[in-house]
């Protein structure tokens, strides 16, 4: 395997959690040395009261809430240089961020235009786009889409994998609408199939955790050894572009 560097990495995700499921790949690149951040377009007050306790398990070096408004997002001028400032201060070599094939049919508001505004930011953040920000522009970093429709690659969260749990039971509001997504989408005997005694467990966050706990090890192993993967979890992603190598890898 080809030796590890470490990278400034930059989550921009519309929605809170995307931090935690990208949480595996930002807390492997601070154990090999290298500063993780995420930024968030999207938090309600809850989450952005419960992410802080995520990004401390995974190491995070910042945090950011951009506070746009949710159905209201578009890429504007404003909004495209609040986050080529952003981008501009982090400096990443690596950005993650949400995969444009899967929100072209993904029902959750705001993903359309908010695609369109990230990857514009990434691309005018090279450019002389608002350069009385007193900024160096920023070449265009490696991009790599979360949870892809299409992945290309997987990354190996199996030792990192206990932090990413506890990063997932930092966000209480989550696993309580979780639980009640879940309940109405599930009859109740499919519930108990996914966590036996599942109705024995408190209403709200505790069954949402319960939840997750069962949901999220059966994604990342289907992404890991139960794909004939190398790795007992894993985290899949989409690499923007070719991968460029001095040689074929093993």
């Amino acid at each position: 395997m080809p030796e590890t560097m470490p990278e400034t990495m930059l989550i921009l995700a519309v929605y809170g959690m995307e931090v935690v499921e990208a949480g595996g790949a930002l807390a492997a690149n601070v154990a090999d040395g290298g500063t993780s951040h995420a930024a968030v377009l999207l938090a309600r007050p809850a989450m952005q009261d419960d992410l802080p306790g995520a990004a401390d398990q995974l190491g995070l070096s910042s945090l950011e809430f951009l506070d746009l408004e949710s159905g209201a997002v578009e890429p504007s001028q404003a909004a495209k240089r609040q986050l080529v400032s952003l981008l501009r201060r982090i400096r990443p070599t690596i950005v993650i961020t949400q995969d444009p094939e899967h929100v072209t049919s993904d029902l959750d508001p705001d993903r359309r235009p908010a695609m369109t505004l990230l990857l514009e930011s990434l691309a005018l953040a090279s450019r002389d786009f608002a350069a009385d920000d007193g900024l160096e522009p920023l070449a265009i970093p490696t991009i790599y889409y979360l949870t892809p429709v299409h992945a290309n690659c997987v990354v190996d969260v199996t030792p990192h994998w206990a932090a990413k749990q506890a990063a997932m039971d930092a966000l209480s509001s989550q696993l309580a609408f979780s639980a009640a997504h879940f309940e109405r989408q599930l009859p109740p005997d499919h519930l108990e199939v996914l966590v036996p005694g599942y109705h024995e467990l408190a209403p709200g966050d505790e069954r949402g955790r319960a939840l997750h706990r069962a949901i999220d090890h059966a994604t990342h192993v289907a992404a890991g050894v139960g794909h004939h993967g190398s790795y007992a979890v894993a985290e899949r992603y989409r690499r923007e572009g070719e991968f460029h190598l001095p040689r074929l890898l093993a």
